[in-house]
């Protein structure tokens, strides 16, 4: 792990600026408090009670930053141990958090494959972490043994398609200049790079911006020494073989194969998220969640019950949006994706508030309960898929 550790000491990832902590707050999946809840909670999990946190293999901090500032602003306690190997990442996290005046977190430099040393959580975010591990498995082990029965992993993993022209870039470089310091090692690569032809899979590349962004981004992205990308299946392998289930892609959709193609009657489940993902080709990381293998699937309130969230979307532009039958198309990386909701169910989604059951909107709109259902329905089968729809009782 020297040269993994050498890299983020000299090139803390991603890179930040605590001072921007006071303009904006970076968002994303996994580890979203609505998102998680959704995704392995059922939408019910008790937020009186502390949550229990580990970020693994934190970096610069955003994950941490997002939980902490999220759980704070809707008042629920928690408990944040942040662990990760370079001292250089650790100071940018600390002073993001400072800056924003956050506590509950305590932070530490060492390795992931120590959780169980740290105790056990509730909730372990592993974003961009652990493929790039020298064994993925091990790490997988290590963080299921630090997870609290009833708990949950937010994960992050690159994948092969959407990374297109990257791996031929690395061993390159690395064959080439790997025996560099890294900053000596970034200095050539790019002097290197320059002089790649504009036909290289890379450049052809729509998905990948990181080496455009920052040195950092450079780094990671095409001179990281240590990278493996998992295909959808070889993921759900890995972590089933190390005691997890996987819960929830955080946007399903991508993975569904009968949105492509008509399926074949006798295709099993993994076969079918592979053969999604091959013909998709644009997936460049796998988000979503896993819990322990030997905890049971929660179940789902009736409909009626549930308190639904929109997530990038304003409920009031979207609902007339729905009423006008002008729906915007949902962004999704580089794909936009068509949607496709009733007019009939423009009431219904104007009542989105976070605070209202299903059961309430439908009573504030004046729709009857079961005309409300069937229009319901169709709001879920359109949004929940892209993330965009979720279930949780946080902020009630």
């Amino acid at each position: 792990m020297s040269d993994v550790r050498d890299q983020y000491e000299s090139f803390p990832y991603p890179a930040r600026d605590p001072r921007d902590e006071a303009k904006r707050l970076i968002t994303g999946s996994p580890s979203i408090p609505i998102e998680m809840d959704h995704c392995l909670w059922a939408g019910q999990r008790d937020w009186s009670q502390p949550l229990r946190v580990l970020v693994a293999g934190g970096g610069t901090g955003d994950g941490l930053v997002q939980l902490a500032q999220l759980l704070t602003d809707a008042g629920k306690p928690y408990a944040i141990t942040y662990v990760d190997l370079s001292t250089a990442s650790r100071k940018v996290a600390e002073a993001r958090i400072k800056a924003r005046g956050l506590t509950g977190v305590s932070f530490h430099t060492g390795s992931l494959l120590d959780a169980p040393d740290f105790g056990v959580f509730d909730y372990i975010d592993c974003c961009g972490v652990l493929h790039h591990l020298p064994d993925p498995r091990a790490g997988l082990q290590a963080l299921r043994a630090a997870l609290a029965p009833g708990g949950g992993l937010g994960f992050m993993v690159y994948a092969p398609y959407g990374r297109s022209g990257v791996y031929p870039l690395q061993a390159a470089f690395n064959r080439l200049y790997g025996h560099l310091p890294p900053r000596a090692r970034l200095k050539h690569a790019k002097k290197a790079f320059a002089a790649i032809p504009e036909t290289h899979p890379l450049h052809r590349n729509p998905h990948l911006g990181d080496h455009k962004q920052s040195d950092a981004g450079f780094y990671d992205l095409l001179v990281h020494s240590q990278d493996q990308a998992f295909d959808v299946a070889a993921w759900v392998g890995a972590l089933n073989d190390t005691g997890w289930a996987l819960a929830a892609f955080a946007q399903p959709g991508l993975y569904d194969l009968g949105r492509l193609v008509d399926v074949p009657e006798n295709m099993d489940d993994i076969t079918r998220l592979a053969t999604a993902e091959q013909l998709r080709g644009t997936i460049k990381v796998h988000v979503g969640y896993a819990r322990a293998a030997t905890d049971p699937t929660p179940h789902w309130q009736a409909a009626p019950d549930r308190v639904p969230h929109l997530h990038n979307v304003p409920a009031a532009a979207f609902a007339a949006a729905i009423a006008a039958q002008k729906i915007p198309k949902l962004r999704m990386g580089t794909e936009q994706i068509d949607v496709q909701i009733p007019a009939a169910a423009a009431p219904l989604v104007a009542g989105i508030n976070g605070q209202n059951s299903i059961r309430a909107i439908a009573q504030d709109a004046g729709i009857a309960e079961e005309k409300a259902l069937k229009l319901w329905t169709k709001i879920d089968a359109a949004l929940t898929p892209w993330g965009t729809l979720r279930y949780s009782g946080i902020t009630r």
